[in-house]
């Protein structure tokens, strides 16, 4: 079964970094596509970065292109690097994943969600 657990949130200054880290400990997550969701006070989940099953194609929204890198190794783990962290970034961030046939992330009904992790930006 395909369940998420996800680390690394905390409390970060704006303009600051973070790394977000998960994992699924009850499946292989190299036959899987992985996706980063945000959900920030009253609003919907949102997709912010998914990186394909081979790990050579990724994916971002638009407003983190160029702040935010998605990467997976070969231990099972899916990271997300957060950089130029602003206060309209806090939020609670998820994981979740999708098994997939090509190498593509975008545009799938992902399952599996993680409890979150909360990232709050402040001062």
């Amino acid at each position: 079964q395909l369940q998420f657990v996800e680390s690394g949130g905390g409390l970060v200054q704006p303009g600051g970094s973070l790394r977000l880290s998960c994992t699924a400990p009850y499946a292989k997550l190299d036959v899987y596509a992985v996706g980063w969701f945000r959900q920030g006070p009253g609003q919907e989940r949102r997709l912010v970065a998914c990186i394909g099953r081979g790990g050579s194609s990724t994916d971002y929204g638009e407003s983190v292109k160029g702040r935010f890198t998605i990467s997976r190794d070969a231990e099972n783990m899916v990271y997300l690097q957060m950089n130029s962290l602003q206060v309209e970034n806090t939020a609670v961030y998820y994981c979740a994943g999708v098994r997939t046939i090509d190498t593509a992330c975008f545009h799938y009904k992902y399952y599996g969600w993680g409890q979150g992790t909360q990232d709050p930006v402040s001062s």
